[in-house]
């Protein structure tokens, strides 16, 4: 019986644990992309052109995992993660960058970035990503 109501409970939470991904890119065809790879194994997602976008937006207190550049106009990816590390909420981050250096990886991670992919982005690479960022 013990063993019956710990899966009930496991599945309830998996069914409430929020499937939303946030994408906060610049470039309007990565928007894109990720966001029709993302709804392709079935996310909600939402796509934003800047950092002050996407903390203006509703989407902050439900979003599961974001997907974050680092180099944007005003507010970077840098900023974004320090800002969210401070003010919360903590939501896991996976970077993707065009412009990868072993300087900017350590960054990211030593933030607390679940991951730091380099553009092109591969769709395994990402979705592993993601699944491995959003099971903790």
């Amino acid at each position: 019986m013990k063993i019956v109501e710990e899966n009930t409970a496991r599945a309830a939470t998996e069914k409430t644990r929020p499937r939303h991904i946030s994408i906060v890119d610049d470039d309007a065809s990565i928007r894109e992309a990720l966001k029709s790879l993302m709804r392709s194994v079935r996310f909600s997602v939402d796509a934003f052109g800047s950092a002050e976008e996407f903390l203006a937006s509703e989407r902050v207190n439900d979003t599961a995992c974001l997907i974050l550049d680092v180099y944007l106009p005003g507010m970077n990816g840098f900023e974004l993660q320090n800002h969210m590390k401070i003010e919360g909420p903590a939501i896991p981050i996976i970077f993707i960058t065009a412009h990868s250096d072993e300087g900017s990886r350590q960054r990211a991670l030593m933030g607390g970035a679940a991951d730091f992919l380099s553009k092109p982005v591969r769709r395994e690479a990402l979705l592993k990503a993601i699944r491995s960022a959003t099971e903790h």
